[in-house]
């Protein structure tokens, strides 16, 4: 499934090029492509499009599988790569902020510092790597971070979620979702 997931976004890619679009970035990755299938926690990825241009984040989806998550697989305080694997990346193709800070056209990865209430979500420079650890040389990358509230779901989600949700004008939200815990994180477009 995984491989025909791979498969699908490389002739979306190649359909977006033939039709003058520019495709979206394909997901970095560490080894080969034909070992994601052996990996516990599957790659995957979203996309939204938004101000004439399509946004793209690639992430790997670890599963709870019996485990406390908030709190103990992820420590509370302490830098979270956002998935498992690789870092979680997003590319913007245009200036945006992403929970308040601002960035260029780019690609960036994603980090959070989870606590019970409220999680910092920072935006770093560098994308193309493993996702651990997120040391004091990583963190020298980071363009900057922004705060974003907690909410409680009603039931448990086994597998990390990240989706977009829709776009509405210039702006849309990065919807994290894991065990008993969501939290949103504001897009926008931006001028210049």
């Amino acid at each position: 499934m995984r491989i025909i997931l791979l498969i699908s976004a490389l002739t979306l890619a190649q359909a977006q090029e033939g039709n003058g679009q520019a495709a979206p970035p394909t997901c970095w990755i560490r080894g080969s492509a034909d070992k994601l299938a052996e990996r516990p926690s599957s790659l995957d990825s979203a996309a939204v499009q938004l101000g004439g241009g399509t946004i793209k984040l690639c992430y790997s989806r670890p599963s709870a599988r019996g485990r406390k998550v908030m709190g103990e697989l992820v420590p509370f305080d302490q830098p979270w790569r956002l998935g498992a694997n690789e870092a979680t990346s997003i590319n913007v193709p245009f200036a945006a902020e992403i929970g308040g800070v601002r960035v260029a056209p780019g690609t960036y990865a994603l980090y959070a510092i989870p606590g019970a209430s409220k999680w910092q979500i920072v935006v770093n420079r560098s994308a193309q790597r493993w996702g651990v650890p997120i040391d004091k040389d990583v963190r020298a990358g980071d363009v900057g971070a922004g705060t974003v509230t907690t909410e409680s779901l009603g039931a448990p989600v086994e597998t990390l979620t990240l989706k977009f949700a829709p776009a509405t004008g210039n702006a849309t939200e990065l919807v994290v979702e894991w065990e008993k815990t969501r939290v949103r994180i504001p897009i926008r477009r931006v001028s210049g």
